[in-house]
């Protein structure tokens, strides 16, 4: 989308010139995009061929632009005065650390990662950090306002009620069973785990927990569990859902 707006730029004020676009696809999935691109190839008269510049060198004052056009299956030879690149947008080299200290997970690509692309497309997967703009991905300018928007208006929610709201999965331990071997507090992700001296037990932090399970996993002794997640609850689920099974079957 980038490289149509420039090329219709360089032709209203380069009224006589002539701009190309060489692509492989074009991705213009947002709002307005497929005609955005269509009125550059109407109205301003934008190029596009489909395939790779195989070769640029200078002839004559003029950048020799060679490549191939495949759908009409041949050689496309072009003198240019001018050429330009049209560079990938990549995450800044500090991200992943960043991701690391904050615990957020990153995409394929290297940029953050939402908690969930439709659920919640503006968090993370820690509470209390949220995204937006091209940390996120590459974006226009319209779609980095929105975002901006909607999550401005998320820490506002956070921050208007008199008290937080907790998952209602959140780890805890049972002071009986808690052997004191601080498993837990090596495992969690979130550092939502501590060692209290004075009781001699692991602690959760209920603030920073993000019912991952990873604690319960670990736990030698069974004392860590989630509540409203207990194995108990779990078979009883298990069991109702191999009934309702068994049920259709018959």
């Amino acid at each position: 989308m980038y490289s149509t707006n420039q090329a219709m730029l360089y032709k209203h004020h380069v009224h006589d010139g002539q701009p190309y676009i060489f692509y492989i696809d074009i991705r213009s999935g947002g709002k307005g995009y497929e005609e955005f691109v269509e009125r550059a190839q109407k109205e301003d008269g934008v190029i596009y061929i489909r395939g790779k510049v195989s070769k640029l060198y200078r002839d004559n004052g003029k950048v020799k632009v060679v490549g191939v056009d495949t759908i009409a299956n041949k050689t496309v030879e072009i003198d240019a005065d001018l050429v330009v690149l049209a560079m990938a947008m990549v995450p800044t080299p500090g991200t992943k650390a960043l991701a690391n200290t904050l615990k957020i997970q990153v995409g394929e690509n290297g940029f953050l990662k939402e908690a969930h692309p439709k659920l919640r497309p503006l968090e993370s997967i820690t509470a209390g950090y949220y995204l937006a703009g091209c940390a996120q991905g590459p974006k226009d300018i319209p779609d980095v306002v929105s975002q901006a928007s909607g999550t401005a208006s998320k820490v506002v929610s956070l921050f208007s009620g008199e008290y937080l709201q907790l998952e209602p999965t959140i780890a805890t331990v049972d002071e009986e069973l808690c052997s004191a071997c601080r498993i837990c507090i090596s495992v969690c992700p979130y550092k939502a785990r501590e060692f209290d001296e004075e009781k001699g037990i692991a602690i959760v932090n209920e603030a920073l927990c993000e019912s991952c399970g990873s604690c319960v996993a670990a736990c030698p002794s069974g004392a860590s569990s989630q509540r409203n997640l207990t194995d108990k609850q779990i078979s009883s689920m298990a069991t109702s859902i191999l009934k309702e099974s068994e049920n259709k079957d018959s």
